[in-house]
């Protein structure tokens, strides 16, 4: 697959979603080394940006070029244009405060019409001769990913869809910078404080029966599905290839490992990619120091108890 274009019509973008669905994406070799590069073969299907600023480009070439390789047996390359209209073109360079590439000296609008122009003349036979033309003028990009992955996902390779990461921690730590979604479940009652279920974490039956026993658990939960249910398929819907849903607690070793635990196997059962981790765990079975509490792994750091068995309102100092 050669990918060109105008300069500001989406080239770039189109090549990040070709790579996404499991292209080997290269941008601007020379023209030159091209036909090398497909010559290599391989499994991987190849897409290659070719544009205006290519080093010794030229269109006529370029055609010719995929004239030979199609007469390669085994060999089928396309060549997909991407285009925009020129008042479209104008406003994204001039949000963007970035030279045109085949703009002449000038004023900033003069230059950018002059370099568009210029442009639109010189790939004027590539956009002929395309197989595929994208027209991105209108497209929000959610619409240009679904097109790209309905037309040129490889064949015999289904849809991948959004990956949804579930993650326990303990907010002591800090929240996980990679977590779009965070859910605090302090709320809950906390093992913690019970000799026999502090050194368990929730993957443990009795922690699990101890935290389940809290009059809020199934409240909670049931306002925390009815949340997510509806927005996975909305952000899978608009594009989104991964989603980070954090449960955070005080360590990070009870509450949120089981409700993390719980929420994996409710959206794997619902068909979705889940991957599960369980960040203080992990830290825990990486090295047996830190700032742990000794015998359990809950961090020393739990606020005072109140008379209900919950986390009575305190600051904690580290």
């Amino acid at each position: 697959m050669v990918v060109t274009g105008l300069s500001g019509a989406g080239k770039a973008t189109v090549l990040r979603m070709l790579e996404d669905l499991g292209f080997e994406s290269i941008d601007n070799p020379p023209l030159s080394v091209l036909e090398e590069l497909v010559g290599e073969g391989g499994t991987v299907p190849l897409a290659i940006g070719v544009d205006a600023r290519t080093r010794g480009f030229d269109a006529a070439e370029l055609q010719a070029l995929l004239r030979r390789l199609r007469a390669v047996p085994g060999t089928a390359p396309q060549l997909l244009f991407v285009t925009a209209e020129d008042a479209v073109l104008l406003r994204r360079f001039s949000e963007t405060r970035r030279r045109h590439p085949m703009a002449p000296g000038g004023s900033l609008g003069g230059s950018v019409a002059d370099g568009i122009a210029r442009e639109q003349s010189l790939l004027a036979p590539l956009r002929d001769a395309a197989d595929w033309v994208v027209d991105t003028t209108d497209r929000p990009l959610p619409d240009l990913r679904r097109l790209v992955e309905r037309h040129f996902r490889p064949e015999g390779e289904a849809p991948q869809g959004l990956a949804v990461a579930v993650m326990s921690f303990a907010f002591p730590r800090g929240l996980p910078r990679e977590a779009d979604l965070v859910l605090d479940l302090r709320f809950l009652r906390n093992p913690h404080y019970d000799p026999v279920l502090r050194p368990k974490t929730g993957q443990d039956p009795a922690v699990a029966a101890f935290v389940r026993q809290d009059p809020d658990f199934a409240p909670f939960w049931q306002r925390m599905t009815a949340l997510l249910d509806p927005l996975l398929p909305r952000y899978a819907a608009e594009g989104k290839k991964y989603l980070t849903v954090a449960l955070g607690c005080t360590g990070g070793k009870h509450r949120s490992v089981l409700m993390a635990e719980l929420l994996s196997a409710h959206l794997a059962e619902q068909g979705w990619r889940v991957d599960l981790t369980h960040r203080e765990l992990r830290a825990v079975q990486a090295s047996s120091t830190g700032a742990m509490a000794a015998g359990g792994g809950e961090l020393n750091i739990a606020p005072p108890l109140s008379t209900t068995g919950r986390e009575a309102p305190s600051t904690c100092t580290l």
